[in-house]
């Protein structure tokens, strides 16, 4: 019997809460394994995205209209309450008898009996609640917590948000990790491929797309169902990158017959774009601690057509002296904590503190290890998907003191203009990109 598209994301949404896996990765292995409609993977995955996105808000409903506290309900009926109230609050074209009976059915079959008049009852008040337009309003001792709870994001990162941004940037920003419908990014690989005629074939193929605001060679996608089924994508026509991490490689600016270091290299979107921007002359090595990606970065370069870039197992904090004074350009996009791409991936939002204490000290022993191998002259891109200012700024600044050999230099890019210091972070709310930062270093010749 098929697997519904409720009876799926219920199964994912507790194997992420039971044993943390990434709801991605749970769904693809339960499709994997389950005889399932397109239109229910759709769903499925709008359900768990949109649950996750909006936790804490959902939780907050929860504990409004019921009698009993959060801690004393059943998890798995806590993750019934949050899936349909995610239903009825955000999901409008769905029913509401549609939502409550689903969500008394799931109920019925997972959970304990003596749950099901609980579950339909509070999901009745929740419904009747939405139709008079009458749900209660977030309402907490500070302005803090009341933006965590409207948008279901750790008080601290809320706190740290608004003290970079204000209130009112902050509140944009949360709002903008909370949109459902992200557009998928694909950069056109011009060595073999027009943007035009990209255009066209995905417009044929029934992918709703269109040209990119500012890239003129990316594309927005939505609509598209397995990307990995597109022409497009399997002859090589195009790959998949967000526009901020194109921005870094502009920022790099690589040129024809260069040599670069992508020291961090996986997933190999950078790579990519600066072997296009070299026109496949040169030398890339793509490096990266993660033996299992290297196949990736090499099949992917592999449909590309791009042969200059060769794969390699290296830590990027651990000195390779035959690297020294080489490279023309060195990219090091080090690890962080990821809290600038949670629009894509809303789990992050969910790091505490403790989870990233670690980074900044890692990303500062990569950023002066790998500054070793950029030649006189040559370029020190560095850049993260974080948009915390220890992980960015701060760590600049503490490079630049004991380095004077290096600089920030002004860039231009597309989108942005021109960056007179050399740093730049980006917002979602602000560039319609990924949270991301960019900082390019020149060592004197």
């Amino acid at each position: 019997m098929p697997m519904t598209a409720r009876s799926a994301a219920l199964t994912a949404l507790g194997e992420y809460r039971r044993n943390s896996v990434w709801p991605d990765a749970a769904l693809d292995k339960l499709f994997a394994r389950s005889e399932i409609s397109e239109r229910d993977i759709a769903l499925t995955k709008r359900i768990v995205g949109g649950v996750i996105q909006n936790m804490t808000l959902c939780d907050y409903y929860v504990s409004h209209f019921s009698t009993m506290s959060l801690k004393k309900i059943e998890p798995r009926v806590l993750d019934i309450l949050r899936m349909s109230i995610y239903q009825l609050v955000f999901l409008t074209k769905i029913p509401q008898s549609a939502a409550v009976n689903e969500g008394v059915l799931l109920a019925k079959k997972h959970a304990n009996p003596r749950a099901v008049g609980f579950v339909n009852a509070l999901l009745r008040k929740v419904a009747a609640a939405v139709s008079a337009d009458n749900l209660p309003e977030v309402t907490a001792e500070t302005a803090y917590q009341r933006l965590s709870i409207k948008y279901s994001h750790p008080e601290w990162l809320v706190r740290e948000v608004c003290e970079e941004l204000g209130q009112a940037g902050a509140e944009a920003f949360l709002s903008a990790n909370n949109v459902a419908d992200t557009p998928i990014i694909a950069q056109v690989n011009t060595l073999c491929a027009n943007p035009g005629e990209v255009l066209e074939n995905l417009q044929s193929a029934g992918v709703q797309a269109e040209r990119h605001k500012w890239l003129t060679d990316a594309i927005m996608m939505r609509r598209t169902g397995s990307v990995e089924r597109l022409d497009v994508l399997i002859n090589g026509h195009i790959y998949i990158q967000d526009p901020a991490a194109r921005l870094a490689v502009i920022a790099a600016a690589p040129k024809p017959g260069d040599f670069v270091i992508d020291a961090c290299a996986a997933p190999g979107g950078k790579s990519y774009a600066s072997a296009i921007a070299m026109k496949n002359t040169g030398r890339i090595d793509a490096c990266d601690i993660n033996r299992g990606k290297l196949g990736l970065i090499e099949s992917g370069a592999g449909r590309l057509g791009l042969s200059i870039i060769s794969a390699s197992e290296k830590d990027a904090s651990v000195f390779y002296p035959e690297y020294a004074d080489k490279a023309d350009v060195v990219i090091a996009d080090v690890p962080c904590s990821g809290f600038g791409v949670i629009r894509k991936k809303p789990e992050i939002r969910y790091k505490s503190e403790a989870d990233i204490a670690e980074l900044p000290a890692l990303q500062k022993r990569i950023l002066a290890n790998v500054s070793r191998y950029v030649k006189p002259g040559g370029t020190l891109l560095y850049s993260t998907c974080t948009i915390l200012k220890r992980e960015n700024e701060d760590v600049i600044v503490w490079f630049l003191e004991d380095n004077d050999a290096f600089y920030r230099e002004a860039f231009t890019a597309p989108g942005i203009g021109s960056v007179e210091n050399g740093m730049i972070t980006l917002w979602p709310h602000i560039h319609d990109t990924d949270g991301f930062f960019i900082c390019k270093l020149r060592r004197r010749a």
